[in-house]
């Protein structure tokens, strides 16, 4: 994983987010699987409300984390009002873009060795 951030642009403030290991586990502890959580997103034009909600909680308290500044972590309300003023359209594209960025392509490892049988 790369802990790589992003920011969200909400009217005034901006919020960073970043997709770690810690993201990722809490979506498997809330969901069962990345796998079963990514599928709430197929539809873009419905996507499912409460893991987008929940990913962007988790991915905006994570980047305040490693942003390293004196904030206060965000709820769940306050990741809808950030929502609703964004609109949802454009949010699930910008979510994969998060994910593709903070994930290493296979072969890639962060330090650049790879690891092989001897």
């Amino acid at each position: 994983m790369i802990d790589k951030l992003t920011y969200l642009e909400a009217e005034t403030e901006k919020y960073p987010m970043a997709f770690t290991l810690n993201v990722m586990e809490a979506l498997q502890d809330e969901y069962g699987s990345l796998d079963d959580w990514s599928k709430s997103f197929k539809n873009t034009k419905n996507p499912n409300i409460k893991a987008l909600k929940f990913f962007m909680k988790e991915a905006i308290n994570e980047g305040i984390d490693l942003e390293g500044k004196d904030r206060e972590p965000v709820t769940l309300k306050q990741v809808g009002r950030i929502l609703t003023a964004l609109g949802l359209q454009g949010i699930t594209e910008q979510i994969q873009n998060l994910v593709t960025k903070s994930t290493p392509k296979p072969g890639n490892s962060k330090n650049g060795k790879t690891t092989q049988s001897q």
